[in-house]
């Protein structure tokens, strides 16, 4: 059986949907069949950081509601055998409940050994959505001052889910050294085990606007950050990034 994992932000901007398609595509590289669904609904952008523009032609809500089976709504990864997209309709749709999610969640759980949901910003509707029927959560942030409390906020909304980690994104090296004791005050605060640190990296918004994820380059940076939190959510030991 398959593992659901929310991942959520407190504010835009932390760079979610970006370390979804990486650390995804990095569990399909190790083997794994993982799938990727975007429920940030209305506005959906994991097919870009996917590199799967266009290719999604239905949305989790037509297997929901029968228009179609799971395997048909899925967009398979052209340059990464098992990793796959399913993507999330453009408006909200009337009618859709936690129970509608749920038994979706479970199809996926059957066919998929990790499902990375990209939640929307924020604790509104996609969010409740997202994380009343997942197995774990992953609270992604930045060393911004205003991302740190709202990711503390954020984590106040999920009590329900037993396993919650949190990820620093888009971190420099000698800021994060200066932010040292604030990130520590804000980890203890939150009272989140730290998953992993992701440098902040200028070949991620280039990879992005080719179309291709930054772990499919040659890059050695953000991408073996992605990698390693990967490895760290099958189990494996592996020590956090040292920033220069």
């Amino acid at each position: 059986m398959g593992v659901a994992i929310a991942v959520v932000s407190g504010k835009g901007g932390t760079g979610k949907t970006s370390f979804v398609a990486n650390v995804g595509l990095s569990l399909a590289g190790m083997g794994y069949r993982v799938l990727c669904l975007d429920c940030d609904i209305g506005l959906r952008n994991l097919d870009l950081a996917l590199g799967l523009s266009d290719r999604a032609v239905m949305d989790f809500t037509d297997v929901i509601f029968g228009n179609c089976t799971l395997e048909e709504a899925i967009a398979p990864h052209p340059d990464r055998t098992g990793a796959y997209l399913l993507t999330a309709p453009v408006r909200m749709t009337t009618g859709l409940t936690d129970e509608d999610f749920g038994r979706l969640l479970k199809e996926v759980r059957e066919n998929f050994d990790y499902c990375l949901m990209d939640s929307s910003a924020g604790i509104g509707e996609a969010f409740r959505l997202t994380t009343a029927q997942a197995d774990r959560a992953i609270v992604v942030t930045t060393t911004d001052s205003t991302s740190l409390r709202d990711a503390q906020r954020t984590v106040m909304e999920l009590g329900h889910i037993e396993t919650v980690h949190m990820v620093v994104n888009r971190c420099r090296g000698k800021l994060l050294r200066a932010l040292r004791q604030t990130l520590d005050d804000a980890i203890d605060a939150a009272g989140l085990p730290l998953l992993g640190v992701v440098p902040e990296d200028q070949e991620l918004p280039l990879a992005l606007g080719r179309g291709v994820p930054l772990v499919l380059t040659r890059n050695r940076r953000a991408s073996t950050a992605y990698g390693n939190i990967a490895r760290r959510l099958t189990g494996q030991r592996v020590p956090i990034m040292r920033l220069r």
